[in-house]
């Protein structure tokens, strides 16, 4: 009963969030903020603070390595095990994503994941940035509702997964 009033509501303000405001140049924009979060632009990240050589950025890298090490299986083992549709298959008929997903699940989201990663190593290196890794991180979540390939549901479970795994990496490497 609980699991199907929440899936109710996360069918809900997906649907509130995708037609009132993903359309038009919000829609364009939320393209380009998601695109910031894709996989690549960690490994340069991770690269440019590599060739930076000091103590504190090899710390910073090395948080990120194990962080992202820790949740890219276990985001791929929920997608496996939950196997929740995406908005254009769960709500067919009724909207059309405006990007292809990478993958057919989605549950968590990756990109937030992603995104919460370095948020939350931030929070612990540099926490003077914080406020404005933490507005790009919740961005990038709102970005994929608004793109029509994430409930809201998923973007929480992402962020759950990305602060997770770098609070894990930290306590390992402590």
């Amino acid at each position: 009963m609980y699991r199907h009033r929440w899936i109710e509501l996360d069918q809900r303000y997906f649907a509130r969030l995708f037609l009132g405001l993903g359309q038009g140049r919000l829609r364009r924009l939320s393209y380009w903020v998601s695109k910031s979060a894709d996989g690549p632009a960690y490994a340069l990240l991770a690269l440019w603070l590599y060739w930076q050589g000091d103590a504190v950025a090899l710390q910073l890298v090395s948080l990120l390595a194990l962080a992202f090490a820790i949740e890219l299986p276990t985001y791929l083992l929920l997608k496996n095990l939950f196997r929740r549709q995406r908005p254009a298959v769960a709500l067919a008929g009724q909207i059309r994503a405006h990007i292809e997903p990478s993958d057919r699940f989605s549950l968590p989201s990756g990109h937030t994941a992603g995104a919460f990663v370095l948020v939350s190593v931030i929070a612990l290196y540099a926490p003077i940035w914080l406020p404005l890794l933490l507005i790009w991180g919740l961005a990038v979540g709102l970005s994929r509702v608004l793109l029509g390939v994430h409930f809201p549901g998923d973007i929480l479970a992402g962020m759950l997964l990305g602060t997770g795994s770098v609070l894990l990496a930290a306590f390992t490497l402590s």
